[in-house]
């Protein structure tokens, strides 16, 4: 289950410049998975596969966002990054987010390739005046 303490503060489905407005989840039906391993159903499908995530907070007038990530980050087999980045960062860059910190605590293995994307992001949230946070 994604961290749920700040629920109270914020919600990414009840945030009309979230990615995931007006997501509708259930508490019973787990339909997404890691490889054979069902998830709880509050993680967001983004695109990948492998890999799925929760905004936990996002603040658009100090320009941060905090997201949880659970799964295999897997550049390699399935490009994460991009989706990851694509559909998004971008997203929340466009609303004056840049400043990420990314919880991996429960990334199980991290697969890495092309480095394009990285330095890509990076250095549209540099010309932001902006930072990216990886925590374990």
């Amino acid at each position: 289950e994604p961290f749920w303490n700040w629920r109270h503060r914020y919600t990414a489905e009840e945030d009309e410049l979230s990615p995931f407005f007006g997501r509708e989840y259930s508490e019973f039906y787990f339909t997404n998975a890691v490889y054979d391993h069902a998830i709880h159903p509050q993680w967001d499908a983004f695109g990948s596969s492998t890999l799925y995530l929760k905004i936990l907070y996002a603040d658009y007038d100090d320009g941060f966002a905090i997201i949880e990530l659970i799964g295999e980050w897997n550049d390699l087999l399935h490009n994460d990054i991009m989706f990851l980045k694509r559909d998004i960062m971008e997203h929340l860059m466009l609303q004056g987010v840049s400043r990420f910190i990314l919880i991996g605590e429960n990334v199980l293995n991290f697969h890495t390739s092309d480095q394009s994307y990285y330095e890509e992001w990076w250095e549209e949230v540099e010309d932001a005046g902006g930072w990216i946070a990886l925590l374990n």
